[in-house]
């Protein structure tokens, strides 16, 4: 919580000026008011903030980090479903208070909101079955009438519509349509980042990764707030920077299976 700062104010026009430019801006003071964190998430992301199917218990990351986030705000968190595509909005319109599943930090979005300093990173991987005769090593993947998906919305559509220059992009939504895709044999590889590569190491037994032999798009993430209100981004950022000294991002990670792709 900000300190209280005592400013005699001589005037109207000093305390325009002068008391009115210590106040924070209307996120941080609506979360300091209500006590109540509203945090937006992307319910598909496998080891981020991931809904159980079984259960509908949120599990990852950044369900565990956000709860760190509540204990230190001293307030209760709330989950609002959103997507990489949405999340633009959903911060603009205040449907959320912050966005918290590792959202890279990417030109277009940065022209809208404020992102933290990074707490992942992560490159592109290619997931294929293990009997697919194509797609051997990633060298095979940028080749003619080889099919590539992506989901939807992400920054792999993006960064791979640029990076492709023989294959086939094919952008699929929900998520869990690249896995019957690929199953059904109607793409070759589907492409991802490191959380969602392990799940499907983790859950299919037919799965096998394609790993680049060197980086190919290393994408820092972040948590994701609107502009417009320094003391609510400041909050967040300053999160950041305790979780990483305090061991609380390193634990978190580790449990989830993320530990190789932490920022320090």
């Amino acid at each position: 919580m900000q300190p209280i700062i005592r400013i005699a104010c001589g005037s109207a026009l000093a305390s325009l000026l002068i008391c009115g430019a210590a106040s924070a801006g209307p996120v941080h003071d609506r979360v300091m008011t209500r006590h109540v964190v509203r945090v937006c998430i992307w319910p598909e992301y496998y080891g981020v903030t991931f809904r159980n199917p079984r259960n509908q218990q949120l599990v990852g990351i950044d369900i565990d980090l956000s709860a760190e986030l509540g204990k230190d705000l001293k307030a209760k968190v709330d989950y609002v479903d959103s997507s990489f595509a949405t999340i633009v909005e959903d911060l603009r319109a205040d449907r959320c208070d912050v966005g918290m599943f590792a959202i890279g930090i990417l030109t277009h979005r940065m022209a809208h909101l404020k992102f933290t300093q990074p707490y992942l990173s992560s490159d592109v991987y290619g997931i294929t079955t293990k009997s697919n005769a194509v797609i051997k090593q990633w060298a095979d993947i940028d080749q003619p009438g080889v099919l590539v998906a992506v989901q939807a919305g992400t920054s792999m559509e993006l960064v791979m519509g640029e990076r492709l220059k023989h294959a086939k992009l094919v952008s699929v939504s929900p998520p869990s349509k690249r896995e019957l895709e690929l199953e059904s044999g109607r793409v070759d590889v589907f492409l991802t980042d490191y959380p969602y590569s392990r799940r499907l190491l983790d859950n299919a037994d037919w799965a096998r990764i394609v790993s680049p032999p060197q980086p190919v798009h290393v994408l820092p993430y972040a948590y994701a707030v609107k502009t417009g209100d320094d003391a609510w981004h400041k909050t967040l950022d300053d999160f950041v920077t305790r979780i990483k000294r305090d061991g609380r991002l390193n634990a978190a990670a580790s449990k989830n299976g993320l530990a190789e792709i932490v920022v320090r």
